[in-house]
């Protein structure tokens, strides 16, 4: 399996050759919900915090008499059917929402993003971007040029999520000139996962040879495994 090389200018600079275990498997839906999911579950803050009967304030006498006033019987203001009681079964911040997610899981549902991104032609590897001080002129030159590759049309003209670049080799001076486009995110590859990807209309990744190590290199051995 090979991908074409593109340089910043929208040329095919070279070749790639791509390992089928990761860029060729069959679109899993299952799979890449559960991990998808799992994530968002991780992500999760348990940040509300509602008062138990125990927590509000006051309610420490009876309303009033247990019996003879024609009224019914309470033991406290604090009591959650009272108003400005206590809240029952209400949210608490000790709630855990994390999942646990199998490395091999999320391995594999990662290729299975990224295999599904090729078969549509939404991948796009860039030999390189090199910018001595932060230029967006310079960024939005090739996000201008890229775009016209066949396929990559609305790169520059989406509005949202338009692309995703993840590159072999850190650059604060790239990743600032790109900062100012809200339609582009600009990541180091370790950061790649399935939400970024699908979040996103294409995938641009830069120095592919050191990215794509990194991709079948790391994270190819527990996907081998899985079944």
């Amino acid at each position: 399996m090979e991908a074409i090389i593109y340089n910043t200018k929208g040329k095919e600079a070279g070749k790639l050759a791509l390992n089928e275990k990761v860029w060729g498997l069959s679109w899993n839906a299952d799979l890449v919900h559960q991990v998808v999911e799992s994530m968002r579950a991780n992500a999760r803050m348990s940040t509300a915090q509602a008062k138990d009967r125990s927590d509000v304030s006051g309610g420490g006498k009876k309303p009033w008499a247990q019996k003879g006033t024609g009224r019914a019987r309470h033991g406290s203001s604090r009591s959650p059917i009272w108003r400005h009681g206590g809240v029952t079964h209400g949210p608490m911040t000790v709630k855990d929402y994390s999942k646990k997610i199998n490395k091999k899981v999320r391995a594999k549902a990662l290729y299975t993003v990224l295999s599904e991104k090729l078969r549509k032609g939404e991948v796009l590897f860039i030999d390189a971007i090199e910018m001595k001080a932060p230029k967006t002129t310079e960024a939005k030159g090739i996000l201008s040029a890229l775009s016209g590759v066949k396929g990559f049309e609305k790169m520059l003209t989406k509005k949202k999520n338009a692309a995703y670049f993840a590159t072999g080799e850190k650059s604060d001076a790239v990743s600032r000139s790109f900062a100012n486009f809200g339609n582009i995110e600009f990541d180091a590859v370790e950061n790649m996962n399935p939400i970024d990807l699908l979040n996103h209309k294409y995938v641009v990744i830069v120095s592919p040879e050191k990215a794509i190590s990194f991709i079948e290199g790391k994270l190819a051995t527990p996907v081998a495994a899985a079944k």
